[in-house]
């Protein structure tokens, strides 16, 4: 082989290479956006849930004075009903 020849092997070898790096860039760039928006994505699921919570919680409350309520209701017309 002539330095000719080893000199365009290197060269090719070279683009190879810097090819590989600026893949290996963008992947990284594109694995830390995907990280981002993981962590925004389980930020908003966090917000939600504590939301649902919030409102099972609200639901079960209704519920409870509701049912405090048509239990007095049920009382007093029983005791109106005695009368």
């Amino acid at each position: 082989m002539d330095t000719d020849e080893v000199m365009r092997q290197f060269d090719l070898l070279e683009g190879r290479i810097e090819r590989l790096i600026e893949q290996n860039k963008s992947f990284a760039k594109d694995n830390f956006e995907l990280k981002q928006k993981i962590t925004d994505l389980e930020a908003v699921l966090e917000e939600k849930t504590e939301a649902e919570n919030n409102f099972s919680q609200q639901k079960a409350l209704i519920r409870s004075k509701i049912d405090h309520m048509l239990e007095r209701l049920n009382q007093a017309s029983e005791q109106s009903g005695n009368e």
